[in-house]
């Protein structure tokens, strides 16, 4: 080889080694982590969309009565499926927020959802309704914990972009590159919940019910 392009290539090794130690790939690497955390947010959201239909079929054949609730989900699903998201939407804040608040609120309205097995012992004894009440538990636990995993990777990034010596790359060679948007509590978990414990009985059951408080304070 020749000795000029030998001291070349010896060089470019020399800086690459340099520019790797001054943390010159620090940026992109956890870019790439956070975009991949956020993927698995996704997943797991869809995984939700996916399990809402059959869940809802399930209530309906037991609960008609409750026809507000189960469109409501309906709607509130379609709602957050609707919403496009790429991975630009992570440095958007108006598509972000349109995004978290579209899964915010169908989340409120699972909440107000699943209470109806309480109400509707039969409901409870689905061996179908059951399963797809678990699998719907498991997976908004995972939807916490990639929201989480997402959080932790997108702080990792965004100080990296504000610290030395990310900044100085943040300043040159990554100057298009822009703080990654992490996700918030939801408006609503900001108050206190609210407890209510006069929750009306399904049709047929109230006259039952009162009927039975009457008899056991009726002195012999």
């Amino acid at each position: 080889m020749n000795p000029s392009k030998a001291l070349l290539a010896l060089a470019a090794v020399a800086a690459s080694v340099s520019l790797a130690g001054c943390g010159v790939n620090a940026i992109p690497t956890k870019e790439e982590a956070a975009k991949a955390r956020w993927a698995d947010v996704q997943n797991y959201y869809q995984r939700r969309a996916d399990l809402i239909p059959n869940l809802v079929a399930t209530v309906q054949g037991y609960a008609k009565q409750e026809r507000g609730v189960l469109d409501e989900v309906t709607q509130a699903r379609a709602s957050a499926t609707h919403v496009s998201v790429d991975a630009s939407t992570i440095t958007d804040p108006a598509k972000f927020q349109a995004y978290q608040q579209a899964q915010d609120k169908l989340s409120g309205v699972l909440g107000r959802f699943t209470a109806i097995q309480e109400r509707y012992p039969e409901l409870k004894s689905n061996e179908n309704f059951m399963a797809l009440q678990s699998q719907l538990e498991g997976t908004e636990n995972r939807i916490s914990v990639a929201r989480k995993d997402y959080n932790d990777a997108v702080q990792d990034y965004n100080t990296t972009l504000h610290t030395f010596p990310g900044v100085l790359w943040a300043g040159t060679l990554y100057h298009n590159e822009k703080p990654i948007l992490p996700f918030t509590a939801a408006s609503e978990a900001q108050a206190a919940p609210k407890v209510n414990f006069d929750i009306a009985a399904p049709a047929g059951l109230a006259t039952t019910s009162n009927t039975t408080s009457t008899t056991s304070t009726t002195k012999p």
